[in-house]
This record gives C-alpha cells, sequence and structure tokens, in this order.
C-alpha cells in the first residue's frame, strides 16, 4: 500500500512540474540534460527486433509475457542504444537510472536537478530530460519527456506514460500487448 501511495504521489508531483521545468530549461542558456539529449543525432542502429506482425486496420502490435516478478520487463532502443525497462503505467514519465542516461550521453549538471519527486525510496531529486526516439520493437516514439534519478534512487529505468500514452496497451490474458 505504501508503495501505491508513493507511486501515487510520484505521478502527481511528475504531473505538475515536469511541463513548466521543461519550458525553463527550454530557455535555460546552459547546456542542460535536455540540450545533451538534442545534440546530433549519431547514426542509429538497426532495431535487435524482427518487425512486429501487423494487426487486423494496419496496427503494429507486440505481446509481453509477464515476468517471475509479476511486471513486465522490455528492452526499448533508446537513440539507437539498448536498455532494459519495466514498464510502469503509474510513471507520468519515462525514468532513467543516471549510469544508463550517461550512457545516451545525458550527463546533467547538478544544477540540473531541478525536479522533486516522491519515490518509493523517498523524496529525490531530478534532472528533466528529452529522449529523441524510443523503439519498443517496432513500436516508437520520438521526443519523450523523461526524468534522470540518481542510481540509489532508482533500481530500474521505468518506461512510463511519457511513451505509453502513445501507444495502445491492454493487459488481455495475463499479457500485455501494445500497439500503435
Amino acid at each position: 500500500m505504501r508503495n501505491l501511495i508513493a507511486f501515487a504521489l510520484l505521478t502527481l508531483v511528475v504531473a505538475a512540474l515536469v511541463p513548466p521545468l521543461l519550458m525553463d530549461i527550454s530557455e535555460h542558456t546552459g547546456r542542460t540534460a535536455s540540450e545533451a539529449a538534442d545534440a546530433p543525432p549519431s547514426p542509429d542502429l538497426p532495431s535487435p527486433y524482427p518487425p512486429a506482425p501487423v494487426a487486423a486496420g494496419g496496427y503494429r502490435s507486440m505481446t509481453l509475457q509477464r515476468g517471475r516478478n509479476g511486471h513486465f520487463h522490455v528492452d526499448a532502443m533508446l537513440n539507437g542504444r539498448q536498455m532494459a525497462f519495466l514498464i510502469d503505467t503509474g510513471a507520468s514519465v519515462v525514468a532513467l537510472r543516471e549510469s544508463d542516461a550517461a550512457r545516451l550521453g545525458i550527463r546533467p549538471m547538478p544544477r540540473d536537478y531541478t525536479a522533486r519527486v516522491a519515490t518509493a525510496n523517498g523524496t529525490v531529486m531530478a534532472a528533466p530530460a528529452n529522449i529523441r526516439r524510443i523503439e519498443v520493437g517496432s513500436l516508437m516514439a520520438q521526443d519523450v519527456a523523461a526524468l534522470v534519478l540518481p542510481d540509489t534512487a532508482l533500481g530500474q529505468n521505468l518506461l512510463g506514460m511519457s511513451f505509453l500514452s502513445r501507444v495502445r496497451f491492454e493487459h488481455r490474458d495475463g499479457k500485455l500487448v501494445l500497439e500503435q
């Protein structure tokens, strides 16, 4: 129950804080986490996934099996780099561990940590960022809002609603179906 309350608070805080913060960062003259993410792209690597089957109506579809821990995990390509994620419909945005964000070239300065978020591990500061491209199988979204959190505050990357709101998802027969 405590985790549910913490995630609900995190969702409310992030939903209230991220849009104005992203506007402030875009007006900021110093190099920010968002600007690092917007650096000229390196050539995208080919997706390691086979093309997803096209469902009736022309949708691309992907079905995920529940993990042993009861959660859904997926590997995603962020700006051409593969990373593991926990799918979290309770997270307002994609949440990245600092070490994984650094693999993308996103290295927030201490002053970039301007978003206060409540996590299961307590309240922490996070740095807003923007991911140019996220691919999950053949499903893709561009310019996705994200937060970078210290590794100590986030056990694993979270694929939150800033990506999931761009696809259709449904829990069906113990599986998670994503369509776009």
